[in-house]
């Protein structure tokens, strides 16, 4: 009787469901555990790399400065008219009252003779009212002269007739004619007297409102002859004459700017700082900057905040020694101190935050072989360094240099091509 011979060994489907397992167990793997992470080769004599160091950090920005006399005087014509001639050139070195040029204007010529006239009028107006107030006065005086002696007269008859009256020897209608005529001729001479009077006060009050509006015309005469003056353009101040814009024959309005006088008894700079830091400039701060081998120092004395194209000035004033052979126009570049230095987190500037804004960067492992993208935090930065908030830590190393041929990688593999 045949009997059946049992297999040994494992079934062979059973090595398919198993390699079909490991092979799906292994792709779980990958994908939960794997890195899809996406990476760039670079080749590491084309990066800059900068170690993140511990450090004073000196805050201060470098900005640019020019030359500019202390103070500078503005030539404005007071008076119009015709260049007539040009006395001193530019560049020429003025003293206060110096003639620079000569103007002419016929209408200011005519109105000064016309001033003359009025005021040679007037003063003979004044002096006729004088005379005919003299003449006044005595005709007056004289008229109550003449009362005083007929009343004198009248009352010597009127008191004669008042005795005669009384032993009937004259009769009544006499004595009342020289009664009536004594008491009119008594109130003639005190009207007269009162005319004199008001005469006197009207034609002193006019007499002596002619002399002020003399006095008025001569003044306005003086300032219409003292425009003549301004004909003249002179130098206010001692100084160099830096610009003088007419020409011969050229016709100047009142208030046109003329040219300009630079007072050199020291100089200053002016610098124009980038808009970003408006609001930590106060006068005051302190810079300083080489030339010809020295240091020479400064402080901020004048801000101006407008901004114009990203950019507000200051004025600078020197708190050292000048420089002798410093010239207008000289720019220097300026250390211009923000604060006081402190210890801080510093990574030395690149063209990464030009890509980036400083908001993350690649941070190379310590075997130098990979760069990882990382999240910082930037605070305040000089021409030097950055001021590290978050996200470094002293000696790591990073790469500082431009990223815009990285794309958005995540992860730059860092090899050296032989």
């Amino acid at each position: 009787m045949d009997r059946i011979i049992e297999k040994k060994g494992i079934d062979k489907k059973y090595f398919w469901i198993g390699g079909i397992s490991l092979a799906f167990l292994l792709a779980f793997v990958k994908i939960i555990f794997g890195d899809s992470s996406s990476k760039l080769n670079v080749d590491t004599a084309k990066i800059t790399i900068r170690e993140v160091v511990f450090d004073k950090y000196q805050d201060y920005i470098s900005v640019n400065g020019r030359v500019e006399p202390i103070k500078t005087i503005f030539l404005d014509a007071i008076e119009g008219g015709r260049v007539e001639e040009i006395i001193i050139e530019e560049g020429t070195m003025v003293k206060k009252g110096d003639v620079i040029l000569k103007l002419s204007n016929t209408n200011l010529l005519l109105e000064i003779s016309n001033n003359e006239a009025t005021v040679a009028r007037a003063i003979n107006d004044l002096k006729a009212a004088k005379i005919n107030l003299d003449n006044q006065r005595i005709n007056n005086e004289t008229r109550i002269l003449d009362l005083n002696y007929q009343l004198l007269k009248l009352k010597r008859t009127y008191e004669y007739n008042k005795v005669l009256t009384r032993d009937n020897l004259i009769s009544k209608e006499e004595f009342d004619y020289s009664r009536e005529q004594y008491e009119l001729t008594l109130k003639q001479l005190e009207l007269q007297k009162q005319k004199h009077i008001d005469d006197s006060v009207y034609m002193y009050t006019r007499i002596r409102a002619d002399e002020e509006s003399i006095r008025r015309m001569q003044k306005n005469l003086e300032l219409v002859r003292g425009k003549s003056e301004n004909l003249q353009i002179k130098a206010p101040v001692d100084g160099e004459l830096a610009l003088l814009n007419p020409e011969i024959g050229e016709v100047i309005n009142y208030g046109s700017r003329i040219g300009t006088i630079n007072i050199l008894d020291s100089y200053k700079m002016r610098v124009e700082i980038d808009e970003h830091y408006i609001a930590r400039i106060g006068r005051g701060l302190k810079g300083e900057f080489e030339f010809a081998g020295n240091i020479y120092t400064l402080a901020i004395k004048k801000i101006y905040p407008e901004v114009r194209n990203g950019t507000f000035g200051v004025d600078m004033e020197f708190t050292s020694l000048v420089p002798e052979q410093l010239r207008i126009g000289q720019t220097a570049r300026i250390r211009l101190e923000l604060g006081a230095s402190e210890d801080a987190l510093l990574l030395p500037k690149g063209g990464f935050y030009q890509s980036t804004g400083g908001q993350w960067v690649y941070v190379v492992i310590e075997d130098g072989s990979l760069a990882v993208k990382r999240s910082i935090k930037i605070g305040r930065q000089n021409p030097r360094y950055y001021e590290i908030l978050d996200g470094l830590q002293q000696g790591e190393k990073v790469i500082v240099s431009n990223y815009d041929n990285f794309g958005n990688m995540d992860k730059l593999i860092l090899k050296e091509k032989k």
